[in-house]
């Protein structure tokens, strides 16, 4: 099959879904031919690309070689930290890559979640080339830019909602990242049949080659607190981190700490609603070669989602977290994947977003229970096992294959 897979970001871009188009596209191209149609590196690139109109680059890998073809646009690269600039980096992606994608030959059209309106350009172009358009949802979009408050709710967001069920009803298939998405896309009227479930997953490590744990890293999260919960990655505006906070503030004279590792739009916030808060500290995200040692630092994770926003971002790193063998605090809606599966496999406690009281009670369960946290660590890797990410990986191939009629 050819596969024209549309989405702004692709390596040397650093985001989540360029990272993702890439795993997707080694999986496709073991048997298939991918042409990836991105945009010049903006997203904290790793290195920058000269401007064309367009570029063709072939696959660096021996395994892939002459089966992947990525054609890079001319689109803007500006940084990312003011919102004018990435629209205007959105707006000339999509202006170069649909007349480029319409002369590219394929028998399925993916398309991703970069920009955020890219469904709407997949359907787009799959509609003008009369091929089958598959669309893989990384983040449910308008909900996200106005839970972000990037904008309200006005009349560009419903125009925006009405075009994107237009893609949704355009698509053969719509690959989700959870149960809790998928219940928002049936909301939307597309039929079940239609919606499949692929999680990014757990990368299984073979127990000869696991990662040696770096005592420094481990010393700087844990520090002197009794009992260690760590948050790693984006504090962005998803989070119940009030609740979070609050809940900390209770639990601080019973040597439990809450530690932030990372950085996000909603830092300053949370560091000011942490203020005076002993038990609450802060830390800039590690390099990623040392990602196996924040794992292993804490005695629970913190995966966190605040209420309304269920479906609508499924937090991935929990798969990683299941991998570490570490037990999860899901402070968030109990229809969100993390609490739903975690309460049913045993690996993790529901903390209710809106009820720090509630948050900290779970909290102390896990501490004064040695035996059960040790039972949930055993458990969150037993269930890793079952959400591997050459398994889910297998199944998004199928999906692919799948939709070219007979």
């Amino acid at each position: 099959m050819r596969i024209l897979l549309l989405n702004l970001y692709y390596p040397p871009d650093t985001s989540a879904t360029a990272k993702m188009a890439q795993t997707v596209v080694d999986a496709l191209s073991a048997a298939h031919e991918v042409t990836v149609v991105c945009g010049r590196p903006s997203y904290e690139p790793t290195e920058r690309r000269a401007w064309r109109l367009w570029q063709t680059e072939n696959t660096s890998s021996a395994l892939t070689a002459g089966r992947v073809k990525i054609i890079r646009v001319g689109s803007t690269d500006h940084a990312r930290a003011q919102m004018r600039w990435r629209v205007l980096n959105y707006l000339t992606y999509v202006a170069l890559s649909v007349p480029r994608a319409a002369f590219e030959p394929c028998d399925v059209v993916l398309g991703m979640t970069d920009p955020p309106f890219e469904g709407i350009v997949a359907a787009f172009v799959a509609l003008l080339k009369g091929q089958p358009f598959v669309y893989n949802i990384r983040d449910l979009y308008p909900y996200m830019a106005v839970g972000g408050s990037i904008m309200g709710a006005g009349l560009l967001a419903q125009v925006w909602e009405r075009l994107h069920r237009w893609a949704l009803r355009r698509a053969t298939r719509v690959v989700v990242l959870g149960e809790d998405m998928r219940a928002r896309i049936a909301g939307k009227g597309v039929k079940a049949e239609r919606i499949a479930v692929v999680r990014d997953g757990a990368e299984i490590c073979d127990v000869r080659s696991e990662p040696v744990v770096d005592r420094e890293v481990v010393h700087a999260i844990r520090g002197d607190f009794k009992f260690v919960l760590l948050h790693a990655g984006n504090l962005g505006f998803y989070g119940a981190w009030e609740t979070l906070v609050a809940a900390a503030g209770k639990l601080a004279d019973e040597g439990i700490g809450l530690v932030f590792v990372g950085d996000g739009t909603q830092r300053a916030q949370i560091e000011a609603a942490a203020a005076g808060c002993k038990n609450v500290r802060f830390l800039p995200f590690f390099p990623a070669s040392k990602i196996a040692s924040v794992l292993a630092a804490p005695d629970a994770h913190i995966v966190t989602i605040k209420r309304g926003l269920e479906g609508v971002i499924v937090p991935s790193k929990m798969y990683g977290i299941l991998a570490a063998g570490k037990p999860i605090v899901a402070v968030a809606p109990r229809e969100t994947d993390v609490a739903a599966i975690g309460e049913k496999w045993g690996f993790a406690i529901w903390g209710d977003p809106d009820d720090s009281q509630q948050v900290a009670c779970a909290v102390r369960k896990m501490l004064f229970d040695a035996n059960h946290l040790r039972h949930m660590g055993e458990v969150a890797r037993a269930a890793a096992n079952e959400y591997d990410r050459v398994s889910e990986l297998r199944k998004f191939v199928r999906i692919i294959e799948e939709a070219r009629p007979a």
